[in-house]
Parts: C-alpha cells; structure tokens; sequence
C-alpha cells in the first residue's frame, strides 16, 4: 500500500485508543513507535517528492505568466512603433500561452494540494511520535509499579496461607498435647494406691524361706529331747 494511500488511515487513526485497547502497553508502544518512525521515513521521502513537485510547477506557472507579461509588453511596443504586424503576433503568442496557463495552473492546484496533504500527514506522525516519546517512559513505569505491586500481593497471600498453616499446626501440638494429658491421666486413675500399699503388707508378713527352717529346727530339737 503506497503512503499516499495510507493517509486517511494514518490522520484517522488514535494512539490513545490504540493503547487503551492493547493487552500490554509497554510492547504496545514499541510497536507504535517502530511502526510510526517506518511510517515516518517513507512520509518524508515522499514529501520531499510532492514538494518538489509543487515547486517545479509553480515555477512553470511563473514562467508562463511572465512570458505573457512579455508578449503584451512586445505588443505594445510593435504598436507604438507603428508596426501592427508585428503587434498582431505577439498578441497570437501570448494567446497560445494564456491557454496553457490554465493547464499550468491546474497542475499547480493539484501539486499543491498534494504538498498540503503530504505536510499534513508528516506533522501528525512527528507529533504522535513525539507524544508517545514523552509517555514511554511514564507509561512503563506505571508498568512497572503495578507488575511490582502484583508481586507483593502474591508475597502476601503467600505469607497469609503460612500463618494460616502454623495456625493449623499450633491446633495440631494442642490436640497432641491433650491426647497425651489424658492418656497420663488414664494411667494414674488405672493405677490402686490402696491395692499396691496392701499387697507389700502382705508380703511382708508373709512366710519366708527363713522362718520355716527355723521352726522345723525348733520342732527338730523337741522331738530329739523326749
């Protein structure tokens, strides 16, 4: 598509929407900026073309004005100089020369326009570009900031769900620690201090080994008298 052709495209178009619309502005606006200094390059080759254009055919409308200037001004002397002849054919040429002054002027209206056209649009590009120059870095900035601040959100949900996990381990020793409070407290209501206290009794009056030696010694020696 030529340049020319894209200029309705190119003055219509609204850089604001444009990032307004764009998943990720930062990228966004690199693009924007290699797309319009692309755009831009090819703009002022193309400008200088169709002015220059302009110029070579305000120079033969000049030209051709002036040449009629002279072909009236020749008239004018053939006649004072009595020579109507010669009057006749200066007044023939510079009629030849009005003709093609209309399609001089023509040429020139449209050159013109298109010089007009192509300034309008070069401007544009360099005061987007300009635009988006001076909001890059503001733009990623804010970027960056918000990318930060996601991250510390995430950190903080993080450190949220932690606390939330000691909180469930902390319940977790409590748990332990009654299960094992009541499993000591089991043991010493299982146990009979009264039972224990009267068994040792029992075993310390008991018969032991030395005292049936003893008495079947003593039955011994009074058998052994009679």
């Amino acid at each position: 598509m030529g340049v020319l052709s894209r200029f309705k495209d190119i003055m219509s178009s609204n850089i604001n929407a444009m990032l307004d619309k764009a998943e990720d502005p930062g990228k966004m606006i690199d693009q924007c900026l290699r797309n319009l200094n692309s755009d831009l390059g090819k703009v002022k080759s193309e400008t200088a073309t169709v002015m220059a254009e302009e110029q070579r055919a305000k120079r033969a409308l000049d030209e051709c004005n002036k040449e009629i200037e002279t072909m009236q001004s020749y008239a004018v002397k053939a006649l004072e100089a009595g020579n109507e002849s010669d009057a006749r054919k200066f007044l023939e040429q510079k009629s030849k020369l009005s003709e093609k002054l209309n399609s001089l002027q023509q040429s020139y209206d449209l050159s013109e326009r298109n010089a007009s056209n192509m300034r309008l649009m070069h401007d544009k590009l360099v005061a987007d570009i300009g635009e988006l120059d001076s909001r890059k870095d503001m733009i990623k900035g804010k970027l960056a900031v918000a990318k930060t601040q996601d991250r510390i959100n995430k950190i903080g949900s993080s450190v949220n769900s932690a606390n939330n996990s000691m909180s469930s381990f902390q319940r977790y020793e409590d748990l332990a620690n009654n299960a094992l409070d009541k499993a000591n407290a089991m043991a010493e209501l299982n146990s009979n201090p009264a039972a224990n206290e009267l068994t040792d009794l029992t075993k310390k009056y008991s018969s032991s080994s030395s005292t049936s030696v003893d008495d079947e010694l003593a039955a011994l020696k009074a058998n052994m008298n009679k």
